[in-house]
């Protein structure tokens, strides 16, 4: 009896739960997606664009090659 209350309390109180684990997986591929975007726009700028908002051509082959983990 006394192993079965044990074991009852330990269901009662789960370790964590699925909800916040999903919400911060769900915020770090909408941020992935957001920059992927954002650095795939940079390749269809002109070259008179590029050079408004300070990039070369280079730089900007380059920022769109980064992957997400390198910021």
């Amino acid at each position: 009896m006394a192993i079965e209350t044990f074991y009852a309390g330990a269901a009662v109180k789960p370790r964590g739960s699925f909800w916040p684990i999903f919400r911060r997986a769900w915020r770090v591929y909408r941020a992935w997606r957001i920059k992927r975007h954002t650095r795939y726009a940079l390749l269809e700028l002109t070259d008179e664009q590029l050079r408004d908002v300070g990039l070369t051509r280079s730089e900007a082959r380059r920022e769109a090659g980064k992957s997400y983990f390198w910021d």
